[in-house]
């Protein structure tokens, strides 16, 4: 019986699953919220072959698929502007291929994002949405004329499948979903934690200051969402209309203020370490001796002979 069931379709297709990403954010658990709600997404490529990430792009997260030729796919939200709809659940799609040794190498596979540009012409694909199945569909076919698709898409994947509802085809994503479930659920703590790490990894100032950006912004960064956390959080605290309820909306208010204020002190922070240059490390000085060399000893003069009586 149990060879059976090994043998069936779902178990099959369970079996050959590319693997899910292997790092040092796969077990916190905003990252798990992360990839359940991409799962529409990556579960339907992982069934190809393909290997997923989520990563966090321009202003959303986005979803880095590896390619057998070292390109790679980005599947992203609209980045500029950004939406204000939760991760995974996008107005639209917009898929590109790119390669890391290859500039040149920039093709849009799929665009189903909406312009905001009144005289630019729309995609046929704009009618799609954000729905996942024709930005497969695309990307199947593409990577099929390409020779790059590992193993063919399966006629029961349904790429249909709400952004926040669990795939049955992935165990290790049913897994990872009941772990974050046990978790601390400080998902917001851990995602500023990722965006620190990221900050002590960045390899120059320039990408220190795009880190600065998503923090200092004065319509969609940190700061700001952060002031207007607090002020809703006053706003809460009045409708118990209790003294104190009162008095903690103030406190609220007044640390909103705060916040913005030192938005407002910092908003010069991002250009000046744009602009700032590393230092030169210093030249290394050649090691000093154990101890000083001992100088050669000095002959003594012979003695003289004593005369005897």
């Amino acid at each position: 019986m149990d060879s059976d069931g090994a043998s069936t379709p779902d178990a099959l297709r369970a079996a050959a699953l590319a693997p899910p990403p292997d790092h040092r954010n796969v077990d916190t658990s905003w990252w798990q919220e992360l990839w359940r709600r991409h799962a529409h997404i990556t579960t339907p490529l992982r069934e190809r072959g393909l290997e997923c990430d989520i990563e966090f792009g321009l202003s959303a997260y986005i979803v880095r698929v590896s390619l057998p030729d070292d390109s790679y796919l980005i599947i992203s939200p609209p980045q500029e502007p950004s939406c204000d709809r939760p991760p995974g659940d996008p107005e639209g799609w917009t898929a590109t291929r790119e390669h890391p040794d290859d500039q040149a190498l920039f093709e849009v596979v799929y665009d189903s994002a909406p312009s905001h540009d009144p005289g630019a012409l729309q995609r046929p694909e704009v009618r799609h949405g954000g729905s996942a199945q024709p930005l497969i569909e695309a990307i199947d076919h593409r990577l099929a004329q390409l020779g790059l698709l590992p193993h063919p898409g399966s006629p029961t994947t349904d790429p249909h499948a709400g952004p926040a509802t669990p795939t049955h085809h992935a165990p290790e994503a049913a897994d990872l979903l009941d772990k974050a479930e046990r978790a601390p659920a400080y998902v917001y703590g851990d995602a500023m934690l990722a965006l620190t790490d990221r900050l002590n990894g960045a390899e120059s100032h320039a990408e220190a200051a795009l880190l600065l950006h998503q923090i200092l912004e004065p319509t969609n960064g940190l700061l700001e969402r952060l002031g207007e956390f607090f002020e809703a959080a006053g706003e809460k605290a009045k409708e118990a209309e209790e003294d104190d309820g009162f008095d903690l909306s103030y406190d609220l208010a007044d640390a909103a203020a705060e916040i913005r204020n030192l938005a407002e002190v910092l908003h010069l922070a991002e250009d000046r370490m744009r602009t700032l240059t590393p230092l030169l490390p210093a030249p290394r000085l050649p090691p000093a001796p154990a101890c000083p060399p001992s100088l050669p000893s000095r002959a003594l003069p012979a003695a003289q002979p004593r005369h005897t009586r």
